[in-house]
């Protein structure tokens, strides 16, 4: 038996489109209009979801419940998995006392909380953001700045619209390297072209974190520093897509632009300091580098175990045998799971280009035990209990509290990946993508929305690249324009829809304390994400009409 989705299910695409969005308007209502608790929306979005796949898309029952246990299964591994192990990092840095002495050594640097927004949110989240991607950078960065002293939906709603322009280039490049691998396309051209739509929103985004935290008087007290984090990560990020590829675009620049901006700290200091709290009086306790290093261990760890888990074990092969058997090695813990109640039904899915081949999807679980960033964050946390000598009993009530803590926020997270993957199984994803593709000329403005669309629905610029890849290159073909522009713009259009994400919210909500305040949240960033789609449209319109030298063929 097989399941071919309709893409067109009511034989109008924006009727079937306006019945598609229906599970989308409904988490909407839900969140923000009715204040119901993250969990709850997403059992209802959940809920309508699979009933229009059985009665508007025809999928089989069956189907549509194993696309639910898939999705919601691949929410708790990796993506929930993640959140635990770097929740549990944060908390045995509290508990060894080690953060206060980290805090310190921020403040040293500056203690001014505007600033401390653009280091860790914006610079050292977009490391996190290029290494592990799935939400653990907001994770740790708003736990950071919650122990500076910002209020939880501030260091939430700020970590979330900084962690946006690294998302196109996060996990090692990864959302550039599927779609074009996927395509059969090779990735240079469209990161090149991903770095040089993003490089204006690089610039852009460091001042408006500023602006919303202290407007313009913000910027003006905080400019040097700010423009020299903002220049160096977007000409950083350019050069390296245009040179190097996507693997590093999003790694190198952040830490060029985390390197740059703390060491002009040293040799300069804003005139007026901004505090959430109030607080006027600083510490000035100078610490050994021994001290400096034992209470950062826990986070020069995180980065160590990130690395080794990210090293081109295939480029380096050729030279050192043990490192392409230790890869071979953690290959026996992965595991994939079969759904054999489903008595061979086969889900197909079609490529969105008309009369081009089909190709199976089977619904199969696959849990790489080693092989993920989340348990390379659990070995950075078990090697910081050795170093930061934090008791054994200490520790496991580190670990039962974070889950206990992520037990609501797992739930949502498993909710809303489920989503993700019925729409997407249904067919019901494709028919909003194949409507905005259906705006002829106006398309280059419509065509980063189907990135921001697809980053909505599924809380990852791979997967929305993965999704609405095909679609964008036929269309440009069928349009006789670039399909590196089209690609790339979905590309950079699903880095603003991560910041509406529910994936995102789940989990920001949930490392800061706020379960059961996801849509506040989501109304403090849901203005921001439509005003930047909406810019990046007519950018994007702009380089297609009237910049045609920016385009690379």
């Amino acid at each position: 038996m097989e399941f071919i989705p309709k893409i067109d299910p009511l034989g109008n695409i924006w009727l079937s489109s306006l019945v598609a969005l229906i599970p989308i308007v409904v988490f909407f209502m839900c969140l923000v209009f009715l204040k119901l608790k993250a969990h709850i929306c997403g059992f209802f979005t959940v809920v309508f979801a699979i009933l229009i796949a059985i009665f508007v898309y025809d999928m089989p029952a069956k189907g549509a419940f194993a696309s639910f246990i898939l999705g919601f299964t691949n929410g708790l591994w990796p993506i929930a998995w993640i959140i635990i192990a770097a929740i549990f990092l944060y908390k045995l840095s509290i508990k060894s006392g080690q953060f206060e002495i980290l805090k310190q050594t921020i403040m040293q640097i500056t203690p001014d909380h505007r600033i401390q927004v653009i280091l860790i949110g914006f610079c050292f989240g977009g490391f996190l953001e290029g290494a592990i991607g799935f939400g653990g950078p907001v994770a740790i960065t708003a736990a950071l700045l919650v122990g500076l002293g910002l209020k939880p939906l501030q260091a939430a709603g700020y970590c979330m619209i900084a962690n946006t322009v690294p998302v196109a280039f996060g996990a090692v490049g990864i959302p550039v390297i599927a779609m074009t691998s996927s395509l059969g396309l090779e990735s240079l051209p469209v990161a090149a072209m991903v770095g040089r739509i993003l490089t204006p929103l690089s610039i852009f985004i460091p001042f408006f974190i500023i602006f919303l935290i202290d407007g313009i008087k913000g910027i003006k007290e905080t400019f040097p520093v700010v423009f020299i984090a903002a220049f160096s990560f977007a000409l950083s990020q350019y050069f390296i897509s245009n040179y190097q590829g996507a693997e590093l675009a999003g790694l190198g620049s952040a830490v060029i632009s985390l390197l740059c901006s703390a060491l002009f700290m040293f040799i300069w200091q804003p005139k007026n300091i901004f505090r959430f709290d109030g607080q006027t009086k600083f510490e000035s306790k100078k610490f050994s580098t021994k001290e400096v290093l034992l209470a950062w261990s826990p986070f020069i760890l995180l980065i160590v175990f990130i690395a080794f888990w990210n090293i081109p074990y295939s480029k380096l092969s050729q030279n050192c045998g043990f490192l392409a058997s230790f890869k071979d090695f953690l290959s026996f813990t992965n595991i994939s799971i079969g759904f054999s109640n489903l008595n061979g039904l086969t889900i197909i899915k079609p490529t969105l280009v008309e009369g081009a081949a089909v190709s199976n999807q089977p619904l199969t679980y696959s849990i790489s035990l080693i092989n993920t960033a989340g348990t390379a964050i659990f070995f950075a946390a078990l090697s910081a209990i050795f170093v930061l000598k934090v008791k054994k009993q200490d520790a496991i009530s580190c670990f039962s509290a974070t889950l206990s803590e992520m037990a609501m926020p797992i739930v949502t997270i498993g909710l809303v990946v489920s989503f993700a993957y019925i729409t997407n199984y249904s067919g019901a994803s494709a028919t909003l993508g194949v409507a905005l593709s259906a705006t002829g000329d106006a398309f280059a403005f419509f065509s980063p929305l189907i990135g921001w669309v697809g980053v909505f629905l599924t809380g990852s610029d791979t997967s929305a690249n993965l999704l609405f890849g095909a679609l964008q290159k036929a269309t440009a073909n069928n349009l006789n324009m670039s399909e590196i522009l089209f690609l790339a713009a979905n590309s950079a259009g699903g880095v603003v829809g991560k910041m509406i994400s529910p994936q995102s919210i789940a989990v920001a909500c949930a490392a800061v304390g706020l379960v059961g305040r996801e849509g506040e949240l989501f109304k403090f960033t849901l203005k921001y994400a439509v005003a930047l789609i909406i810019i990046i449209g007519i950018w994007i319109y702009a380089i297609a009409h009237y910049l045609p030298f920016m385009v690379i063929s």
